[in-house]
């Protein structure tokens, strides 16, 4: 195997889709230059075995970053500790400078949302139901208002209402509103669950392998919908497998190996480091090339 054919990114991406509409709030730039997101430190324990040994990055306002290495590298536990899932055996997350609560709901409050491995959506609810599921979080009413169904409560429905057909516009699930999520289409069902994080008007969007299981023409729908996302400014963090994907949608790439930080740079810096191309097909590159 050419160790080359692993990374190649020839092929030009297809043409970037402008978003349908302007459905979230940009975020105001940060004061100082300093970052949006940031992990320092992060190491986490299961008993007697490492999962993550201080894990530290960060992430700009805009940026995409991209979160590769192979598999029980450590990167969904990543997101689960910058989530509040989990809580770091040691290490810290920082949002805009601010320590990140040990919980999930209070993350996402704060302004980072995320979408599983595992699509997760609510198969017996419609696909504007499921992005309401998101909306909850900035929803503000009394107990009082939501029994009497009073017209703050009638407005604020409405409002949610509303967000909740223009997000599945944007990410391309027009008509389907009123469609059960189990019969959408796995790929709609993929872009349904993103509607959904999009929902809590989140400063920081985590995509926990997006495209598995799609063809091209998906999987370029899907960084199409990932640079609008950037472009309505939104920082975003994606792990992916698919290695020609990330290349060529990130600004920076992380390769977690055995839980720790391997390789850090551009796309084009990480595709030609042989310590990530020997971490993928565990032998040195130019042996790999003799094969």
């Amino acid at each position: 195997m050419n160790p080359a054919d692993l990374f190649q990114a020839n092929d030009p991406p297809t043409e970037v889709l402008e978003p349908v509409t302007d459905v979230l709030p940009r975020v105001p730039p940060g004061s100082g230059g300093g970052p949006l997101l940031e992990a320092s430190g992060v190491t986490m324990a299961f008993g007697g075995l490492r999962a993550l040994t201080d894990v530290s990055f960060r992430l700009a306002e805009g940026e995409i970053i991209g979160l590769i290495g192979p598999n029980g590298a450590g990167k969904t536990t990543l997101f689960n500790c910058l989530t509040g899932l989990y809580a770091p055996t040691s290490g810290t997350v920082a949002l805009r400078g601010k320590r990140l609560p040990q919980d999930p709901a209070l993350v996402t409050e704060q302004g980072v949302a995320r979408t599983f491995q595992n699509i997760r959506v609510f198969p017996s609810m419609t696909a504007q139901e499921n992005v309401l599921v998101g909306r909850h979080v900035r929803m503000r009413q009394s107990p009082l208002s939501s029994l009497l169904h009073g017209r703050a409560f009638r407005r604020s429905e409405a409002e949610a209402a509303e967000r909740s057909a223009e997000l599945l516009a944007f990410v391309g699930l027009t008509g389907f509103s009123d469609e059960l999520a189990r019969n959408l289409a796995y790929g709609d069902q993929r872009r349904l669950e993103i509607a959904r994080a999009l929902a809590t008007d989140p400063a920081v969007l985590l995509l926990d392998e997006p495209t598995a299981g799609m063809n091209a023409q998906e999987t370029d729908a899907t960084r199409n919908l990932v640079f609008a996302i950037r472009d309505l400014g939104v920082s975003v963090v994606v792990i992916e497998h698919d290695t020609k994907f990330i290349f060529r949608l990130c600004d920076r790439v992380l390769v977690l190996v055995r839980g720790e930080v391997l390789v850090e740079g551009t796309p084009d810096e990480v595709r030609g480091d042989p310590r990530v191309i020997e971490a993928y097909l565990g032998t040195p590159p130019d042996r790999a090339e003799r094969r």
